[in-house]
């Protein structure tokens, strides 16, 4: 009975390690996707304060693009991230 309600986490750390909340998160209509925000946003999904299919909705993001950005970080780091450097960083 108690899987049926999971309250969600007030913070996460975010990739600087500061707490990072709901407000903390860029605004659903961000057009200009820099690394901090990228980082920010999968912080938030592997912390739990938002589920993969809320920042897919709320950002107007693919799955695809979304698990992109994970795999950046985990085999490059932040910079990974770096739009001018995504050719570099691609298999």
């Amino acid at each position: 009975m108690t899987d049926l309600f999971r309250p969600r986490l007030r913070y996460v750390l975010g990739p600087d390690g500061s707490p990072l909340t709901i407000a903390d998160l860029p605004p659903p209509n961000t057009k200009r996707w820099v690394i901090r925000r990228k980082a920010e946003v999968v912080a938030a999904v592997r912390g739990g304060l938002l589920s993969l299919d809320d920042a897919c909705q709320r950002y107007k993001l693919t799955i695809d693009e979304f698990l992109s950005w994970q795999r950046l970080i985990d085999r490059h780091g932040l910079p990974g991230l770096r739009a001018t450097k995504v050719q570099d960083y691609r298999n």
